[in-house]
């Protein structure tokens, strides 16, 4: 394809800014910092030149000389123009350096006089350009932009590469792009223009959310994820694509109707209608066909009329139009622009028409339906009915989305007083729509419906999907609630699904577990009593959930309830049901093995189904359900596909940044988890979200304490503290965060604190029989006692907490404990013996930043028995805990390192609290300090 350069940019675009290639931008960042090159390759569009001028306006300030050029397709037989464009304001500058032969043919070549060629003059003019490029690197480092090289004339490509491949040590860097449409190695070649050492970086087609991204930074905004998916679906991910199209869909005064493609905008059907235009009559129809086919094999478009379909589809292969895979059946267009600029570039008769067709050659009966409506115009009871029916079939193969999509059809093709009406059909669809995940759309259609609906259940059902829609954020929609009610009136089972809501909207918005549980108990009384068993069980699971969370001793007789025959199908398996709160209990009370079947049993029902929420969240308590048995891999990986399918679909996204934040401190990156928590933190603070917040912060002053900021973690977990006691959160097998902020509490010098929250939560923890959360707590325990100078009984706690969490199976805390009885041997003068342990249980966890921690505390060497050595009072007494403990090893004569290692920080956490101990007592070095301990005044 040839791409225009004429696209319109709104006036907020940045050329510099990279959207969506942050890693690939870092990659060839370091590449071109070591002095080395830079290939970017790819095809039309996918952003090569946005990559390529960041990155040379990044690196244009290190270098003495910049040489650019851009070639064109049209100027490409012009020889030697690349090179003119190159060296044309430089070769005055290194002219006199040259020798005679090399200076006339170079100036020949630049200036066109004297008809130098490559045939005539060619060794010199090689070794002109490579004399220009050193004489210029002595000066200084040369870096040289060339974009587009595969239209760089074949003279200057030769005489380029020539010298690229010769330059050696001398500091000239190349940073170029080229086309490479289709060819996954068609960059090879132009690597002999580039250094030997050059780096090739791929960039490949944007995610759904890199799509969702661009299109927000370019300005165009308040598209809906629906739509944006079929941005991405028919730019099939080049950023330039989706540009136009997310422009063609903002200039435009109306939007496709359902199940129509997008519009193509005159700039990309220009891509490919040159192409079409090469087509018969007869093929360019049956491509037509194709292209309104879900899935067009030569199959159907011979039973769509298309008798010559073999012949007519080869010649479109044969253009470059069609992919040919001898291993599939079905025929693919070689890119979803060809097949969307196709169908838009076609008359609206000639379209209905290649429905009609289809409405009886396909096979299935959703897409016979779908092109039945696509063919109809106006009103038509019988099309409207078999639109509902294909959308009832497309609910039951899990396929929301196309329930939803083939809704709204029937809606449209519904006569006003159709039974059921229109609305009753767009309500269906939005509910459709709310299970896909696609809460936009969903949201949409109630509020048109709620501009015109008079009765009652139409309107509760219609607040029902704003309420729905609102995700977590429940308090954005307030002010909807008085408005419910008053449409609900006395009828039992419209007020049921009221205060199901208002159940969630106090735990959520107040963070009032008391009352969220008066609410739900209400909710299914009022349920029971009009006859609605799916409120009721949606009702009781919250019930039994909110008593899970607060301890409450009805818990399991509630579960029980929600149990009980008959069951729905939908809630069974939904993310709020009554078998999602079998499983929370099960894996609050240390029965992971049980709770793992449960919830791979839900996950795989949600996936099976087309339930989008119900997946974020199921994907991401598998993760946690693995974290506790130590698989931090696998957690990991669950983790990272809740966060990408929660951030592709805008549901979910704190509680899965949360997982995520927990899963990488544990067996990932450290950094990344700590950033991670506090994008889902922000999540739950926008959101007005009591209840994430807690669970967000609480992995925020995790992924703090394993990244050694212990007085970090002692603030976010202190806030856990307080929030969780204002909901009355009373199980602390809920968060598990006691433990770490008893742990961090020690390391700063708090052990009393440490142990006035860890006899709290031993009294709760024992009264729910919450093993795990007993063994860590005494593992914490063992620590304060270790601070206190208890050194046998914290062993004997240590030993038998680490035995017991073996038992239960939680790996990475038994690793933990294993970890902490190793260090406190080491300052038993007992051997670095236990460290072999723990790394050995870190290593099958896979917990890596704990591993590291281990290999840390070795190359620090024994430790003294006491970790927090006592300090001089009347010279420490000003300073924070923290810093009294630093400081009063730095007396001792501990190196940072060792610090670091004994107090469970790390060496830059010690470098910044010395330069604060420095700047409070009026010293200026670590003599100083120990001048202070003698008694003796820093000079």
């Amino acid at each position: 394809m040839t791409v225009r350069r004429d696209f319109k940019e709104p006036a907020r675009y940045r050329p510099d800014q990279v959207i969506g290639r942050e890693e690939l931008f870092s990659d060839a960042r370091e590449q071109l910092a070591r002095g080395g090159s830079v290939l970017l390759h790819g095809p039309a569009g996918i952003g090569k030149s946005t990559v390529l001028r960041a990155l040379a306006a990044e690196n244009a300030g290190a270098a003495r000389t910049v040489l650019r050029c851009s070639a064109t397709e049209s100027e490409s037989h012009l020889p030697f123009l690349a090179l003119a464009d190159l060296f044309g304001l430089v070769v005055d500058e290194v002219a006199a350096r040259l020798p005679g032969a090399q200076r006339t043919a170079l100036e020949s070549a630049l200036t066109g006089r004297g008809e130098s060629t490559l045939q005539r003059d060619g060794l010199a003019l090689r070794l002109a350009v490579l004399s220009t490029l050193r004489a210029l690197a002595a000066e200084g480092p040369v870096l040289v932009v060339a974009d587009d090289l595969q239209w760089l004339d074949p003279a200057s490509a030769e005489l380029l590469g020539f010298a690229a491949r010769r330059l050696g040590d001398s500091p000239v860097r190349m940073l170029c792009a080229v086309r490479t449409d289709g060819e996954e190695y068609g960059h090879d070649r132009h690597l002999r223009a580039c250094p030997p050492d050059t780096l090739a970086v791929r960039l490949g087609p944007f995610s759904r959310t890199q799509v969702s991204a661009l299109l927000d930074h370019r300005g165009y905004t308040g598209l809906s994820r629906s739509t944006v998916r079929d941005i991405h679906r028919t730019s099939d991910g080049n950023p330039l694509f989706a540009l136009e199209l997310g422009r063609a869909l903002a200039e435009s005064p109306a939007r496709p109707r359902p199940g129509e493609p997008l519009p193509v905008p005159t700039s990309l059907r220009a891509l490919v209608l040159s192409r079409l235009e090469m087509l018969s009559d007869e093929a360019r129809r049956t491509l037509l066909v194709a292209s309104a086919g879900a899935r067009p094999t030569l199959a159907l478009l011979h039973a769509a009329g298309r008798d010559n379909a073999e012949a007519e589809t080869a010649q479109a292969a044969a253009l470059g139009l069609l992919a040919t895979d001898p291993e599939e059946p079905a025929l693919r267009f070689a890119h979803p622009l060809i097949s969307a600029a196709l169908y838009a570039e076609a008359p609206a008769r000639e379209r209905r028409a290649v429905h009609t067709a289809l409405s009886t050659a396909a096979s299935d009966p959703i897409e016979r339906a779908r092109h039945l409506a696509l063919a109809a115009t106006g009103a038509d009871p019988e099309v409207a009915a078999r639109l509902a029916e294909a959308a009832a079939l497309a609910r039951d193969r899990g396929a929301p989305s196309v329930a939803a999509s083939l809704g709204l059809l029937a809606a449209r093709h519904t006569p006003a007083d159709g039974e059921p009406g229109p609305d009753e059909r767009r309500l269906q669809a939005a509910e459709d729509a709310i299970t896909a995940g696609e809460v936009d759309l969903a949201r949409d259609i109630a509020r048109e419906v709620l501009t015109r609906a008079t009765v009652p259940a139409q309107r509760v059902r219609a607040w029902m999907v704003v309420i729905e829609a609102a995700g977590q954020a429940l308090g954005e929609v307030d002010a909807v609630f008085p408005q419910v009610l008053a449409d609900a009136g006395d009828d039992p089972r419209l007020l049921a699904l009221v205060h199901y809501q208002l159940a969630w909207r106090e735990v959520v918005v107040d963070g009032d577990f008391a009352k969220s549980r008066q609410e739900a108990a209400h909710a299914a009384e009022l349920a029971a009593r009009g006859g609605d068993r799916r409120t009721e069980l949606m009702a009781l699971a919250f019930q039994s959930s909110t008593e899970t969370l607060m301890g409450h001793p009805d818990a399991p007789a509630t579960i029980q309830r929600a149990l009980q025959e008959p069951q729905d199908p939908d809630v069974a398996c939904h993310h709020n049901g009554a078998a999602m709160a079998r499983f929370r209990w099960l894996f609050m009370s240390d029965q992971l093995p049980e709770a793992r079947t449960a919830i791979t049993a839900l996950l795989r029902e949600a996936r099976r189904r087309g339930m989008v929420e119900s997946e974020v969240h199921f994907s991401r308590l598998l993760a946690d359900t693995e974290l506790r048995f130590g698989h931090c891999g696998r957690a990991l990986d669950l983790a990272g596909e809740s966060l990408r399918l929660a951030r592709d679909s805008g549901i979910g996204e704190s509680a899965s940044a949360m997982l995520a934040s927990l899963a990488e401190a544990s067996g990932g990156d450290v950094e990344r988890a700590v950033a991670l928590a506090r994008e889902s933190a922000d999540h739950a603070e926008v959101d007005g979200d009591q209840l994430y917040l807690s669970l967000a912060l609480a992995a925020l002053g995790y992924a703090q304490l394993v990244a050694g900021d212990a007085q970090a973690a002692v603030r976010s977990l202190r806030r856990v503290r307080d929030l969780e006691h204002g909901m009355g959160i009373n199980d602390p097998a809920r968060g598990r965060w006691q433990g770490d902020l008893a742990e961090a509490l020690v390391r700063i010098g708090e052990p009393g604190e440490a142990q006035e929250l860890i006899n709290v939560t031993r009294v709760h923890a024992l009264r729910l029989n919450r093993a795990s959360v007993l063994a860590v707590l005494d593992r914490a325990e063992a620590l304060v006692r270790a601070a206190r100078g208890e050194h046998q009984v914290a062993l004997a706690q240590l030993t038998s907490a680490q035995e017991r969490l073996r038992r239960l199976g939680f790996g990475l805390e038994e690793a933990r404990a294993a970890f902490a009885l190793a260090r406190l041997r080491s300052r038993g003068g007992q051997g670095a013996s236990g460290y072999e342990e723990a790394g050995r249980l870190f290593r099958r966890c896979r917990a890596l930043p704990w591993l590291r921690q281990v290999e840390q505390a070795v190359a620090a060497g024994p430790a003294e028995a006491d970790p927090v050595p006592a300090a001089p009072p009347a010279v420490l007494d000003g300073l924070a805990s923290m810093e009294r403990q630093v400081a009063a090893l730095v007396m001792e004569g501990a190196t940072n390192r060792e610090i670091a290692g004994r107090l469970f920080i790390s060496v830059k956490t010690v470098e910044a609290t010395l330069t604060r101990v420095y700047r409070k007592l009026g010293i200026r070095s670590r003599v100083d300090i120990v001048r202070l301990a003698a008694g003796r005044r820093a000079p």
